[in-house]
């Protein structure tokens, strides 16, 4: 599998971040000498040419973005991972965050966000993402704060940050967010940068015509579908 990914440089009090879209739900950090990787999901990537891991985030349980295959490809002796609860029951080894828990990992600072759904729902009437299950991620570098969101809608604990510089949030239907949802999200946050991500089939043209007006906002579309 070769790819050519896109990637952003971000100037931050810190140094250059260097984001790299590897698709889906999936990121790769660079920042200060160090590989951070996201959900990284084995289906979007060969892990195994991509750069061993210092870090590791995952959000949650589900298989596109707890992935064993991929992960055992980027660790390393040294590699620290961060999850959830119940990532912990698949992976040895790792950080458990809760929601709302805030560490200094790598020399990072990282925030636990909830990530849920509130209306979208399985037929049974279970959300896809109960709360308490996943976390979002504030990550600070240098005087620039990021948040991916994981899977999540615009829960009150989204639309309550504040100084988040870049925002992920995921925009795949019916699983996490539609772009209105996403657009309230933005208009709550003002993040200086907005890039819609794992967003499957959603149309990401409808997310820029209703952030159209807000000129604080740079939305970004990257393929990260």
């Amino acid at each position: 599998m070769t790819h050519s990914f896109e990637t952003d440089v971000v100037q931050t009090s810190g140094g250059e971040l260097k984001i790299t879209f590897l698709g889906h739900g999936s990121l790769m950090l660079t920042f200060a000498q160090k590989t951070i990787h996201i959900d990284p999901f084995s289906r979007v990537a060969d892990y195994q040419s991509l750069p061993k891991a210092d870090l590791i985030l995952i959000t949650h349980e589900h298989q596109d973005h707890l992935d064993p295959e991929a992960l055992a490809s980027i660790r390393k002796n040294g590699t620290e991972i961060v999850m959830t609860e119940l990532c912990n029951q698949h992976i040895d080894g790792g950080i458990v965050m809760r929601n709302g828990d805030v560490s200094v990992v790598q020399g990072i600072s990282i925030e636990a966000v909830p990530a849920y759904n509130l209306i979208h729902t399985r037929e049974s009437g279970d959300p896809f993402h109960p709360c308490g299950n996943g976390n979002g991620y504030v990550l600070t570098f240098g005087d620039t704060r990021v948040y991916v969101a994981g899977d999540s809608e615009n829960t009150p604990e989204m639309l309550a940050l504040r100084n988040i510089d870049i925002a992920f949030l995921p925009m795949n239907l019916p699983y996490t967010m539609t772009p209105a949802m996403v657009a309230e999200a933005a208009i709550a946050m003002k993040p200086r940068i907005l890039y819609p991500y794992h967003f499957g089939r959603t149309d990401t043209s409808e997310l820029v015509d209703l952030l159209a007006s807000r000129p604080e906002t740079d939305v970004r579309i990257r393929k990260m579908a």
